[in-house]
């Protein structure tokens, strides 16, 4: 395994380590400035100094010991032709590492280069309408002819559409997946996968190969299609639709939302209605109505969303999964920092973050400065 460096097998390693998730391990590369080769021989009390790590999370990275399985990652990696990308690595893309939990290695196939051009997410339903098809076309194609490159999810419906369209334009697009880099998902979207990366574009995963398509993945890696881009334009939704959860993301990320109108009739487009009659995302017309607010082409400032003070909602009159009950319980008797919290509810912070996420767009829990969350 010579052919990776040290800093590599690192990273690789504190993934395999419990409780060192994406935050944990910025938090890591920016106390050491970038320099995490030498990072399981430093010392407990070096450790220590990092926000975040106690004595537990020192001595658990201090007694890791499964080189093996890191060796076995790479050559994974290797014999499926893909290539690692780290958060240590010059072309790790500048507008993912401002999020909040950038991954810290990701897995692709094409150009990563692509991920450090000027882009934007296109994201949409599944159960597509001719109008959501027929707009996602017309928009990506314009979008394309500005420079823009096209992120998105892989997903049936909207998002393979907006892939579609962009390689259709000649333009650069990525695909970030909720699986390994092995495991395409949905299957029917492989010939799509492999066009991407033989157009110059790129495929992309934060779980290492072998991973499978769990449910559970795919709020999680909305946050890096959303954090790849400028804005997010969401073609077709519903109200619970995964692309909500992405356009929230988006809003979390300080990134511009986008939301095409719909009718009345048409229940996949209720979603795009929402997120317009709530001011959370601005109505999109023209391809002009979303370049002016763009850092790209004559657009050089990029213009805040204007979110309108919603209605207070309380948590118990809400149907509510058991992970959100048991956050608005904490909540109920303080406010909670994000990490903290997750400590306390032994749940990764990724996870966590789409749940909270989810609660604040149904008007229960309020963000602060710091990632601290309290009730309404």
């Amino acid at each position: 395994m010579q052919n990776k460096s040290k800093t590599t097998r690192t990273l690789l390693a504190l993934s395999l380590v419990p409780g060192f998730g994406p935050k944990r391990v910025k938090q890591l590369h920016q106390h050491f400035k970038g320099d995490l080769e030498g990072l399981f021989e430093r010392s407990k009390r070096e450790l220590r100094a990092v926000d975040g790590i106690g004595e537990a999370s020192a001595l658990t990275l201090l007694s890791f010991d499964d080189w093996d399985t890191v060796d076995e990652i790479i050559l994974k990696t290797e014999t499926l032709k893909a290539e690692i990308l780290t958060i240590a690595d010059p072309q790790y893309p500048a507008l993912l590492m401002q999020i909040y939990d950038p991954p810290s290695v990701l897995w692709y196939k094409g150009d990563p280069d692509v991920l450090s051009e000027p882009g934007i997410a296109v994201v949409g339903t599944r159960n597509t309408s001719a109008y959501g098809r027929k707009t996602t076309k017309k928009l990506v194609q314009s979008l394309v002819e500005a420079g823009l490159c096209i992120n998105s999810g892989l997903a049936l419906g909207i998002d393979a559409a907006a892939h579609s369209a962009a390689l259709e334009a000649e333009g650069k697009t990525a695909a970030v997946l909720g699986s390994g880099i092995d495991w395409v998902y949905p299957s029917e979207n492989r010939n799509l996968a492999n066009a991407i990366v033989k157009s110059g574009g790129i495929v992309l995963t934060e779980y290492p190969p072998g991973s499978k398509p769990d449910a559970g993945n795919f709020p999680v890696r909305n946050r890096i299609v959303s954090g790849l881009s400028y804005g997010t334009l969401v073609m077709e939704s519903g109200i619970q639709g995964g692309s909500i959860i992405t356009a929230e993301l988006a809003l979390d990320q300080n990134r511009e939302v986008f939301a095409i109108p719909h009718t009345i009739e048409n229940p996949s487009g209720t979603g795009c209605n929402y997120l317009i009659k709530n001011g959370s995302a601005k109505l999109v017309q023209t391809v002009d109505d979303i370049l002016e607010e763009l850092p790209v082409g004559d657009h050089s400032d990029q213009s805040s969303v204007s979110i309108k003070e919603p209605k207070i909602s309380s948590w118990k009159e809400q149907e509510l999964d058991d992970l959100s009950v048991a956050i608005c319980t904490k909540l109920e008797a303080k406010e909670y920092q994000i990490d903290t919290l997750a400590d306390e509810l032994e749940v990764p912070t990724s996870q966590l973050l789409v749940a909270m996420l989810t609660l604040e767009m149904k008007q229960i829990i309020v963000q602060r400065a710091g990632k601290i969350f309290g009730l309404r």
